[in-house]
């Protein structure tokens, strides 16, 4: 071909540019090109000195590739700053914005920052949940002012398909999406309202779903439904982040069996067949939360799934004794198409009345180890003694 003068080359590229599926995406709908593709072909063909009846998309240059690109991916586990219910007692000192202070420079530092949200965000108001047992049920109800907090530390999705983001009913539920909103954090995992949620990242789009057992969420245990909605959001995005809160709970919880999990009567979904069937649909992060332990991590089909990340900042009314009391902090590099490149477990503690902070003796990142190896001996992921994730060569 001959070499591209200047107007040939611009008119290339803008053709390219039109017709790119990636510039669609990267947009999010078509952007019309100000010269009809047929008529370009002419011209580009009279600056080339080709036969305009023979002109085609062929004898353009190839695109320019992509450059490479890997994203620092952030997630954590549960996440409840205070309760104003049914005690002020339960929030913290200095309105809460001590909480997530020591790690929010992790936090910040990632290209995407992603969460569970336990509980609503209301002042005050809101139909409380009815519980059969007050002792083993509790009712979250975090001031609004609160999720300043969780946008000050770089949060960019919050799952809010848990068992208390209806504590407070439908005011509850409309007040946190509207706080939300306004400090610019996207949702998901809402029956029928906020089931997806996207967010650019350099021009990338991410797209985010999440699940949970419980009533007014998207069902984890509707294995089928899930595929749809995965798929679905995998069409319009680059990545595909999905959030589950899913299996029994306490230190006897830490294993991932791979069959149906219950807890005080509840059906909890199957969580392994879940994350498996999301992979196969789509997904390229899967993440965990909901045992309110440490759970292992496996790479399946090139993609990372963690199947619980713990109690990350839980305050006032969460049992932290023992395992309950350390949670990994992962932090997983994806490519541009969502594979896993690396990772890294960084252990983190809480102990009444602090929030979050940096576990010296690396207890979360040995469990992931050990967890890890014991429930997935096929996965070719591999943790270190210091919580690095590699995978295997050849894998």
């Amino acid at each position: 071909m001959p070499q591209l003068r200047p107007l040939a080359a611009t008119l290339a590229i803008a053709l390219l540019t039109a017709c790119s599926p990636r510039a669609r995406e990267a947009t999010g709908s078509l952007q019309p090109a100000s010269i009809a593709p047929d008529e370009m072909a002419t011209l580009l063909a009279r600056e080339l000195a080709l036969d305009p009846g023979r002109a085609t998309l062929r004898d353009l240059p190839p695109a320019p590739p992509r450059p490479a690109r890997t994203f620092d991916v952030v997630a954590v586990g549960d996440m409840m700053l205070g309760t104003n219910f049914p005690d002020p007692k339960y929030l913290p000192p200095a309105g809460g914005a001590a909480i997530l202070a020591e790690m929010r420079p992790v936090l910040l530092e990632a290209d995407l920052t992603v969460g569970n949200l336990e509980g609503t965000l209301l002042d005050s108001g809101g139909v409380v949940k009815r519980c059969q047992d007050p002792d083993a049920c509790y009712a979250f109800r975090s001031p609004e002012s609160y999720a300043r907090h969780f946008a000050e530390a770089g949060f960019d999705f919050l799952s809010l398909a848990n068992n208390h983001s209806g504590d407070f009913g439908p005011e509850g539920r409309a007040t946190t999406k509207r706080r939300l909103d306004e400090v610019g954090i996207a949702y998901a995992g809402l029956l029928g309202t906020d089931e997806v949620a996207f967010r650019e990242v350099d021009g990338y789009r991410f797209g985010f779903v999440a699940f949970a057992p419980n009533s007014g969420t998207v069902d984890v245990r509707d294995t089928a439904r899930a595929r749809e909605l995965v798929a679905a959001a995998a069409a319009e995005s680059d990545v595909v982040v999905v959030s589950f809160h899913g299996g029994a709970e306490g230190p006897d919880a830490q294993h991932v069996p791979r069959a149906t999990e219950e807890y005080y009567g509840e059906n909890r979904g199957d969580v392994y067949a879940f994350a498996h069937a999301c992979v196969d649909a789509g997904a390229d992060l899967v993440l965990g939360h909901g045992p309110h332990v440490t759970r292992g991590m496996e790479v399946y089909r090139g993609r990372l799934i963690a199947y619980s990340l713990g109690n990350f900042a839980t305050y006032g009314r969460f049992n932290l004794r023992g395992p309950a009391g350390v949670a990994p902090l992962l932090r997983a590099i994806v490519d541009a198409e969502g594979r896993f490149v690396s990772g890294e477990i960084v252990s983190i503690s809480q102990t009444k009345p602090t929030g979050p902070m940096p576990d010296p003796e690396g207890r979360a990142a040995q469990l992931v180890r050990e967890l890890s190896a014991a429930d997935f001996p096929e996965s070719p992921l591999l943790v270190d003694p210091q919580g690095q994730l590699v995978v295997t060569a050849g894998s």
